[in-house]
């Protein structure tokens, strides 16, 4: 950087240099037209040439400069020389262009601070020391060289000591000026650049903060119009910052209506609200749930627009969903435990006692058929305290080593031999040509299939394609059972509730099948994803991690 900004100086000096003397050759022509044999022509002219010559032996070393730093020393040197000789030929100590000197001075003030004006301060005092000391001593006859003739009268030396005295003090208080000038210049210069620096620094510093943050952050001016959007932004909504600037914000975040008019007026700290509302970003198949606060943008003018943070609270919600589901099925599961009991052992001696009157009683027709239905109504409600005990009740895994293509192709078997299959059903089982191992217990992977399968089934009263998928999970060693049908489908709003207790739409069922698969599943540390949409089928996923330690 600094051999750089030497090599800067030192190609302005150059410049500077062709300009003056370009000037003075101009100046010297026209006095020669106007008023000729004023001065001597051909000296003034040569030294311009000069000049010119040094001035282009000076451009063509410029690139040395930096690691040759006597060149910048040799040129500042020939400055006061060529300025020396144009003192001489305008009359030595008599000359009103011994101000001249300052500008060498000043040039290595500039290029080389303090220590370049001294030099060149020291320099020309000795030069023009010896140039007065060499007119002197040619008018008292100790020289005799022709070129220090001179035919003008020379001063008194009193007077001449006391010009030489004044003008070796200008040169030097030019250098010590220039060079203290110089000198603060750079001082203030290198300051500026570290106050920049800090400031670029901060600055970067606070759009990696701002970036780095988890919570999407736009600000827009009091027209709503965005003005940032930092990169948690881009990522939940999928807009890109330039094409987010100058845009609406409420257009960008699919904000309610008044979410901005609703911002209080009462200062900063009462002036934020928390809204929730769902998203639906530009080419994703689902909504969003979207948590954002929105406040005023204080600032030390004035209130200069709207700050809004936003998170992704899907996955937040679900959680919150889940927790709910959990909460809901461990009650029903306390009281199914002391529902069984209460009620299973009467039921038990209720149906015992009907099927001993219903065999020793004569009866008509019509007393058979009600006996009939009270059995039949009996096994059922036995059926479902059943299942609440199989949902409620600690279950006792018998962890082993088995083929998920065997319970699949097991249960199907079952399926097709089945109450629930009517005519027009088709069960296709997809699985693996090579065995597909895990470690689980087999009867609750079948029970799994069997209430996902029935389910499918009763969804589709008029026929249609029942899948049994069975895979391993392309991230892990885990599996994926899929049960894929082509029913009814399920709606959006029924969707949250589907695991709950007694949540069955069929009119066959306890309504507890489902439950008991987030149940199992649960135990497992696994996952349930459900897909569907009205009047295309229901695509239900169950992701069980590898070798996972059941849930006593």
């Amino acid at each position: 950087m600094l051999d750089t900004e030497l090599r800067r100086k030192v190609a302005w000096l150059i410049a500077i240099r062709a300009i003056i003397s370009t000037i003075l050759l101009g100046t010297a022509t026209f006095a020669q037209i106007t008023a000729p044999g004023s001065f001597a022509v051909d000296p003034f002219f040569f030294l311009i040439g000069l000049t010119y010559a040094l001035t282009i032996s000076y451009a063509v070393t410029l690139r040395f400069v930096d690691r040759h730093r006597w060149l910048v020393d040799l040129q500042l040197g020939g400055d006061a020389l060529i300025v020396s000789a144009f003192i001489y030929f305008t009359g030595g100590i008599t000359s009103y262009f011994t101000s001249l000197y300052v500008l060498p001075i000043v040039a290595g003030s500039t290029v080389q601070f303090r220590r370049g004006g001294l030099l060149v301060a020291v320099l020309s005092s000795v030069l023009y020391v010896g140039l007065v000391l060499a007119q002197y001593l040619a008018a008292s006859g100790l020289l005799t060289e022709t070129w220090l003739m001179y035919s003008i009268a020379l001063p008194a030396r009193t007077a001449a000591g006391y010009t030489v005295a004044l003008n070796v003090l200008l040169f030097m208080a030019a250098a010590l000026l220039s060079g203290s000038l110089a000198n603060s210049l750079r001082s203030a210069g290198a300051r500026l650049e570290q106050a920049s620096t800090e400031i670029a620094d901060l600055q970067a510093l606070n759009q990696h903060v701002i970036d780095s943050l988890p919570s999407g952050l736009a600000t827009t001016d009091p027209n709503g119009r965005v003005l940032t959007f930092n990169r948690a932004a881009e990522s939940i909504t999928g807009v890109p910052f330039r094409s987010a600037m100058g845009r609406p914000i409420n257009e960008i975040l699919q904000l309610p209506p008044g979410v901005l008019t609703s911002i209080p007026s009462d200062g900063p700290t009462g002036g934020a609200r928390r809204h929730e509302f769902r998203y639906r970003p530009a080419g994703a198949k689902g909504d969003l749930d979207i948590g954002l606060t929105a406040t005023h943008l204080e600032t030390p003018g004035g209130r200069a627009g709207f700050l809004l943070t936003f998170q992704d609270v899907t996955a937040i919600k679900k959680l919150e969903r889940d927790a709910q589901i959990q909460q809901r099925l461990a009650a029903v599961g306390e009281m199914a435990a002391g529902i069984a009991h209460e009620i299973r052992n009467p039921l038990a001696s209720m149906s015992g006692s009907i099927q001993i009157l219903r065999q020793e009683l004569p009866l008509s027709t019509e007393q058979e058929q009600l006996m009939d239905i009270v059995l039949r109504e009996s096994e059922r409600l036995n059926t479902t305290i059943r299942s609440f005990l199989a949902y409620a009740r600690p279950q006792r895994f018998q962890i082993a080593r088995f083929d998920v293509r065997r319970a699949l192709n097991d249960t199907a078997l079952l399926l097709r031999n089945s109450a629930e299959v009517r005519e027009g059903h088709e069960i296709i089982v997809d699985v693996p040509a090579d065995e597909l191992w895990y470690e689980a217990d087999e009867g609750q992977m079948k029970q799994i299939i069997w209430n996902l399968a029935t389910n499918g089934l009763r969804a589709m009263p008029n026929g249609g394609r029942l899948r049994l998928i069975g895979a391993y999970e392309p991230s892990s060693d885990g599996v994926v059972l899929t049960v894929r049908d082509e029913g009814v489908g399920i709606p959006p709003e029924d969707l949250d509730g589907l695991f709950q207790p007694f949540h069955g739409s069929f009119a066959k069922g306890s309504g507890l099948g489902l439950a008991i698969v987030h149940r199992i599943v649960a135990d497992y540390n696994g996952e349930i994803h459900v897909s569907s949409q009205p009047g295309a089928g229901t695509t239900v996923s169950v992701r069980l991690p590898a070798r996972a330690a059941v849930a006593s």
